[in-house]
């Protein structure tokens, strides 16, 4: 019997699938004596929900973030106690402080603008703050400052933050604004603005979620929208502003969070993309690395964060170049000329171009493409782009780690149209042929399940989430 091109089709890819299987497989049978289910972790511990209660840590909620208490958790595994720490993928800055408290120098490398802030601004509460600038903030939360204002600075918007907030919210923000920017102390000022960028969210009409900003049906954006949405308590400004900066003043002084900067590790922040600075870092300065990537999810920072980059003055066009910034993690990325950012990149692209599991994926997804079985047509050029750039991020974290330094990362396994991508087995493949030993992939005991979306149209399938310890050679 002669088959149709459609029927041929899906003989094809049943059998791609299965050759993807049998190399996942393999592979896994190549690390099986790495992988380890560690009974120490959680999702707590490895997201931000670990920081919740820990002073200073929840000032700032960056879901992305993992706790502060996993960062001990594995310096006190690693026995690192002096040098310097490095995380190309800093985020809100959790490896820098901890390091930093531990007396260790902490060098970050962060591209999303608002997360550079939260880092200075953070440092800033933490080192310059003095006595006098709390009785200021006292004073400034007990007369309500911004109340009585009749000036105020508008408040940009982008296209995706329209109608985020109430007319009075509003208007109470523009107040404020305009009521900082005459304070004369710099280190009030950094801990007014600061405050403001911990309440936007919980103020507004939205609540961050995964790949986009979910808006509340109080919006009035969602018109046509079946499923409601109500994301609860939305605050008065004034009651958010004033609850967060008596939580930045209680943890300051209840915890003795006021120190010399001379007592600390000096933190260091590089501003850009990682894929732009690690190839102009010093050779084998690094005694380790500990950071968590983004992950190769479709989660995309510059609409999630978009409250916070509108205040911060990014526009249309800026927003759009900062995603392509990014590590390729959205759909909306486009390929990177990674050699012509670095030639040494050559064999780290070598590397990725000869390992068969993530090539038979890139083929199977090219096919559903094709096909037009993908959900989105992005997801191929994201998916190839993701492990072609963290191919070079740990050529490039090899080069400047010192012998026998440990480098660990936080990253979640992922799954496109029915197949589980494995990204620890490929990461950990590329490691072991860029200059690192695999000592380590612990497994959380508990995996996280797919999205509904892919549940729904394939099942059910717990995928690993990893934290994969490397040692450079």
């Amino acid at each position: 019997m002669n088959l149709g091109v459609a029927e041929k089709q899906i003989i094809d890819q049943t059998q791609l699938k299965e050759e993807i299987k049998q190399l996942d497989e393999s592979l896994e049978q190549i690390f099986s004596d790495k992988l380890e289910v560690c009974r120490d972790l959680s999702r707590i511990l490895v997201s931000f929900q670990g920081n919740k209660s820990r002073p200073s840590y929840r000032w700032y909620k960056y879901k992305e973030g993992f706790s502060a208490s996993l960062i001990d958790y594995f310096l006190n595994k690693s026995n690192l106690t002096i040098g310097t720490i490095l995380d190309p993928f800093a985020g809100s800055g959790t490896t820098l402080f901890v390091t930093s408290e531990r007396g260790l120098q902490a060098d970050g490398i962060e591209v999303l603008p608002i997360c550079q802030q939260i880092i200075k601004k953070r440092e800033i509460l933490e080192t310059k703050l003095t006595e006098p600038d709390i009785f200021d903030l006292q004073i400034f939360i007990s007369e309500r400052v911004w109340e009585k204002s009749d000036e105020k600075i508008k408040l940009n918007e982008l296209r995706i933050t329209c109608g985020a907030y109430s007319v009075s919210t509003k208007n109470e923000i523009e107040k404020f604004l305009a009521v900082i920017q005459k304070v004369k102390s710099k280190n009030v000022r950094e801990t007014l603005e600061f405050a403001l960028f911990c309440v936007l969210e919980s103020v507004s009409f939205t609540r961050k979620d995964g790949q986009y900003l979910r808006w509340d049906d109080r919006s009035g954006r969602r018109v046509g929208v079946k499923k409601p949405f109500n994301k609860g308590n939305i605050p008065d400004f004034s009651t958010a502003i004033v609850g967060k900066l008596k939580e930045i003043i209680e943890d300051l002084q209840t915890n003795n969070l006021f120190t010399n900067e001379n007592e600390r590790g000096k933190i260091n922040l590089y501003e850009g993309s990682s894929l732009d600075i690690m190839p102009a870092l010093t050779p084998e300065s690094y005694d380790g690395l500990i950071t968590s990537p983004p992950y190769c999810n479709r989660y995309d920072y510059t609409r999630t964060y978009a409250l916070e980059l509108a205040l911060l003055g990014i526009d249309e066009k800026g927003l759009v170049d900062l995603r392509q910034r990014l590590l390729s993690c959205t759909v909306e990325n486009k390929a990177k000329d990674l050699l012509a950012i670095n030639p040494q990149w050559q064999k780290a692209i070598g590397v990725a171009d000869n390992q068969k599991l993530l090539q038979h994926i890139l083929k199977y997804l090219e096919v559903e493409k094709v096909e037009k079985r993908l959900n989105n047509d992005g997801i191929l050029r994201m998916v190839r782009g993701y492990f072609y750039e963290i191919a070079c991020v740990i050529a490039e974290s090899a080069r400047v780690l010192k012998q026998d330094a440990p480098l660990i990362m936080v990253n979640d396994n992922v799954r496109y149209a029915g197949v589980s991508i494995s990204v620890d087995l490929i990461l950990s493949d590329f490691a072991r042929n860029l200059g690192f030993e695999v000592e380590k992939i612990l497994v959380l005991p508990n995996g996280k399940g797919n999205s509904s979306q892919q549940m729904g149209e394939h099942g059910r399938e717990v995928l690993r989430k990893c934290v994969y310890i490397w040692r450079k050679i």
